[in-house]
């Protein structure tokens, strides 16, 4: 017998992984309030259909735990921006305009983005935690599942878990360049921006550690 609710768990799960990286049944059921036994069996359903995969990973005590991840095609469970139209279209404006061409249109969508997120965004005089968190509602909104958090040294790191515009990235990496430039634009001068983990390199979600200028870095060389 099926665990009742089982399509809204399943997607609960999918979303807890892809959020979170790989998990435990255990770790996943008391996220979600259930029993480990109910989580492996949606586990094992979302296997069979393409969707997680599992490694066992050493224990410090005891046998190895079993982590489950999501697979490529889980991927295609979020949302995607219209993928396929962006990447026509990319490719329309490469041929015809060439690469300066390109240029010139991921700069102006930059210019176009800026002005749309300082209208969102408290302005230079309030405080960075507040400005960052205004940052991370305009991408949750734009489908980025996007989080922050606040770290001991009082940098801030932005995780973003999904990239509704991946396949456009890749066919075009400057968008991603973009981005980066994007934040350090309209979090302003005096704010250091830098990008930790990227997934163009294989991450499974970009991370961009964010903090004043003059601040000091812990463990800096």
């Amino acid at each position: 017998m099926k665990p009742e609710n089982s399509a809204p768990a399943r997607d609960k799960i999918l979303f807890y992984l892809k959020t979170k990286g790989a998990q435990t049944a255990a770790a996943v059921a008391r996220r979600l309030g259930v029993t480990p036994m109910a989580v492996r069996q949606h586990l094992y359903e979302l296997e069979s259909g393409g969707l997680v995969r599992w490694e066992d990973r050493p224990a410090p005590v005891g046998r190895p735990a079993r982590h489950w991840s999501l697979t490529p095609v889980a991927s295609e469970r979020f949302p995607d921006s219209h993928a396929e139209l962006i990447v026509g279209l990319l490719d329309a404006v490469r041929s015809a305009f060439g690469e300066p061409g390109l240029d010139r249109l991921i700069h102006k969508r930059l210019e176009q983005q800026a002005a749309v997120y300082r209208k969102r965004l408290p302005g230079p005089r309030a405080p960075l935690e507040r400005r960052i968190a205004a940052l991370v509602s305009v991408r949750k909104e734009e489908g980025y599942m996007a989080e922050m958090t606040r770290d001991a040294d009082d940098s801030f790191t932005l995780i973003e878990n999904h990239c509704p515009i991946c396949d456009a990235a890749k066919s075009c990496q400057r968008i991603c360049g973009g981005e980066l430039d994007l934040f350090r634009t309209v979090l302003g001068k005096g704010i250091r921006v830098e990008r930790t983990e990227h997934m163009m390199e294989g991450a499974r979600r970009c991370v961009y550690r964010i903090e004043k200028a003059g601040a000091a870095r812990v463990g800096a060389k």
